[in-house]
């Protein structure tokens, strides 16, 4: 029976399918468009196991794998809520802004040279910024307006500085990177097969930054961003035969171009050009660039940062590629991509947000098992979870964590040892990994393929092979503690797979300990046959 205290019209209204969905905790409503996604397809794989979304979980979300006693834990626990507070947990913890860091450095320099400003300094700013959840907004216009003048803020200059500031890489990697946009066929005409990118965008980016120099010079390792006060973008398409020449203002996409004050003469300058000075002009394009980037009126941005860390987690953007948003490219569930872009504007572009609701979605957590009667997998539709290559970094930290390497430095620290002491012990062996296996943009499942030299570097290379040996508290040194083949068999597994090993695999294990001659070198080798697997090699 309906209340008499409320009206029939508002029952109604209050149940409808509609608002009952905007209701729904967002990770919820993830799974109605997913599932929505599915179409013909009758067969998709069921939940991960607990041991493979733990391993998943630990490696998206703090970069490294669980300990062995973290997955005996997690394995043993029978709440039904367990997943949600190890997300949580996760999120919460140091690792989690290591993580970020990792991720939005390739993301912004694409593993290029670290030039005017050092990787250290670099990567405490960007460990800084997700440590305090600094909002993506906020994030985006500091990296976009710093002219690296104050050192203290300099490593936020990093994307131009390092650069070099030349204007049609700036400009190009500004279309990608914060608008999921490869304008680059776009520089000499408009581009021939995407009618949404027009040569008016392309120079509608770079109007903002065609004033700008390195001052004093692009040699100097110290150089600053200077500006003049005059200079204005023209262009031509080279398919134009009347050879019209064309000019812009300072654009972004589809927003409203900016108006520039008309400068009065003789004050053009707050601080004119003179030898070894650097020059202010009254009014500054390149001032208005992050505000242009971030503002609402342009949809892309926010877009493109859902989507990036979508890929992030799932294996492959709503928009695949992700800098290929367009028209002629549509997002594989659109109508996901334009409610979780308004949901994370609504949350103040809350980064930390958006990878929760993520992982707490059901396809997040979906196992990467094809099952029985699923023989066409398009990955776009995620059916099952998508195989992902490890970065340069998750394998160089999960390499430490799996042989004990991790544990023994903790261990050597002492009680009074800090997380910050470990890290910095820890990242000082990711460099091998990164020469190795860092190339350009990290590798997706579509584009991943071993090569001989990084194949020979994970089996034989002395960055792994050196983590073997029996260590005080390290894998080697704990196994070789154990009599009990089955005890040696869980540890192992536990520690580099983050799982229980089969009744195969013990009966394996059992078998290479009693015929080996030297014990402890069947040890090391056990654990570096694992450490060296496919499986080790992926998330799953």
């Amino acid at each position: 029976m309906v209340s008499a205290f409320r009206p029939l019209a508002a029952v109604l209204l209050l149940t409808s399918p509609a608002l009952s969905r905007a209701a729904d905790p967002t990770h919820a409503r993830i799974d109605s468009h997913v599932t929505k996604g599915f179409g013909e397809h009758k067969t998709h794989a069921g939940p991960a196991s607990d041991d493979e979304f733990l391993r998943r979980a630990y490696l998206d979300l703090v970069g490294t794998v669980p300990t062995a006693q973290q997955v005996n834990e997690f394995l043993a626990d029978s709440s039904k809520d367990k997943r949600a507070k190890l997300i949580d947990a996760l999120l919460a913890s140091p690792g989690y802004a290591r993580r970020m860091a990792w991720f939005f450095d390739v993301t912004l320099m694409e593993r290029g040279k670290d030039a005017k400003v050092p990787r250290a300094a670099w990567e405490a700013y960007l460990n800084a910024t997700f440590a305090a959840n600094k909002p993506y907004d906020e994030f985006a216009r500091e990296l976009l307006s710093n002219d690296g003048s104050d050192p203290k803020t300099r490593p936020a200059a990093k994307f131009f500085l390092d650069r070099d500031l030349e204007p049609h890489l700036v400009t190009k990697d500004i279309g990608r990177v914060f608008l999921g946009r490869n304008l680059q066929c776009a520089q000499c005409h408009d581009h021939p097969t995407i009618d949404d990118y027009k040569q008016a965008e392309y120079y509608g980016i770079q109007a903002f930054l065609n004033r700008t120099f390195l001052f004093p010079n692009a040699s100097a390792p110290t150089a600053v961003i200077a500006e003049k006060a005059e200079g204005d973008v023209s262009f031509m398409s080279v398919f134009d035969k009347a050879k019209k020449l064309n000019s812009t203002a300072p654009k972004i996409a589809n927003a409203k171009a900016i108006e520039e004050p008309k400068a009065e003469k003789g004050k053009e300058y707050k601080v004119p050009p003179a030898k070894d000075v650097k020059p202010v002009p009254a009014y500054s394009r390149f001032a208005q660039l992050a505000n242009a980037v971030t503002s609402p009126e342009n949809k892309h941005f926010a877009r493109n940062a859902v989507n990036r860390v979508w890929a992030m987690l799932m294996g492959r953007g709503l928009v695949h590629p992700v800098d290929t948003d367009h028209g002629n490219n549509p997002a594989s569930h659109p109508e996901l991509l334009e409610e979780l872009t308004r949901e994370f504007v609504a949350h103040k572009y809350d980064l930390k947000w958006l990878v929760r609701e993520i992982a707490l979605s059901d396809a997040y957590q979906r196992s990467s098992v094809v099952p029985a009667g699923l023989d066409d997998v398009p990955a776009d539709r995620y059916l099952v979870a998508v195989l992902k290559p490890l970065t340069a970094e998750q394998l160089a930290y999960a390499a430490m964590q799996a042989t004990g390497h991790t544990d023994a430095e903790r261990a050597a620290l002492g009680a009074k040892g800090t997380e910050q002491q470990l890290d910095a012990r820890l990242a000082a062996r990711i460099g091998p990994f990164r020469s190795m296996f860092g190339r350009g943009a990290d590798q997706t499942a579509d584009d991943f393929s071993a090569t001989l030299d990084q194949t020979l570097f994970v089996k034989f290379g002395g960055p792994v092979r050196g983590l073997l040996p029996p260590r005080a508290g390290n894998l080697a040194d704990r196994l070789g503690k154990l009599t009990n083949p089955d005890a040696v068999a869980d540890e192992l597994f536990a520690s580099v797979y983050a799982r229980r090993p089969t009744a195969q695999e013990r009966q394996d294990v059992a078998d290479a300990l009693k015929g080996a001659k030297d014990r402890q070198t069947a040890i090391n080798e056990l654990i570096w046959a694992l450490v060296a697997s496919a499986e080790f090699r992926f998330n799953h």
